[in-house]
């Protein structure tokens, strides 16, 4: 057995335990299990925040990465100014391989009008990729409420699609509870929330919703398309069997 599949059987033995756990114990077994090795990947939404915040509690030495697509809204780039003064980090950004101009000449303008899977998987999707090779697992600030890919995420799980483990500590919590603690903690957050933006992404495919609408009826709009890509739960692969 190797290394990789011990790892899977250690995290699926843990994950009915860890329902349990609350985000504050979550993040410190991924902290004292993985070190730094572990890191938190955010768009700095409100779950974000409140996940960075919490991490801060834990730990002053923690690491946390972007996908900078090069299309952010300036009010996220002023927020990641604001995080990295505040909680004394240095947030690591992944790159997209093609600089927008490039994209542009080799896939024609405007690609998220025509193909916006293309276009996350090129900005978002493929930046991911190479930056979680360098690590054992990620912490993520989804949530189960926020589409129906993500109703069946686990606190602790083996990410079949990255092929690493994905810490997801606030995976039960609810938009409520995001934003009680985000009040309660005095944690900054994107200003345009308070602009009807409940999630956020890239400037070209984010618009604010109207009332009633979903929560994220504001991202790819004209599309039926709700997550970019990045946390697809794709099966993991069957541990082998051992004959006796």
């Amino acid at each position: 057995m190797n290394q990789e599949q011990v790892v899977r059987e250690q995290i699926v033995e843990l994950q009915a335990v860890a329902e349990d756990w609350s985000p504050e114990q979550v993040m410190g077994w991924a902290f004292r299990s993985f070190g730094n090795r572990v890191a938190i990947s955010s768009a700095f939404g409100a779950e974000g925040m409140a996940v960075i915040d919490i991490a801060s509690r834990i730990s002053k030495e923690f690491r946390v990465f972007t996908v900078d697509t090069e299309f952010l809204f300036p009010e996220t780039y002023n927020l990641m100014e604001k995080i990295e003064s505040r909680y004394g980090i240095t947030i690591e950004r992944a790159y997209p391989l093609l600089m927008p101009e490039v994209q542009e000449r080799l896939h024609g303008a405007a690609l998220w009008t025509r193909d916006p899977d293309q276009c996350c998987n090129l900005r978002k999707v493929e930046p991911l990729r190479r930056k979680l090779r360098e690590l054992e697992a990620w912490i993520t600030s989804i949530r189960r409420e926020q589409t129906i890919t993500r109703a069946r995420a686990q606190k602790l799980e083996w990410d079949a699609k990255f092929d690493l483990v994905k810490i997801n500590p606030i995976a039960h919590w609810t938009s409520k509870q995001v934003w009680r603690y985000i009040h309660d903690h005095h944690v900054p957050y994107n200003p345009l929330h308070d602009r009807s933006f409940p999630s956020i992404g890239c400037t070209h495919c984010t618009r604010a919703v109207g009332p009633g609408e979903d929560a994220r009826a504001g991202r790819w709009p004209g599309f039926a398309k709700t997550e970019c890509g990045l946390h697809a739960i794709e099966p993991a692969p069957a541990s082998p069997e051992v004959e006796l």
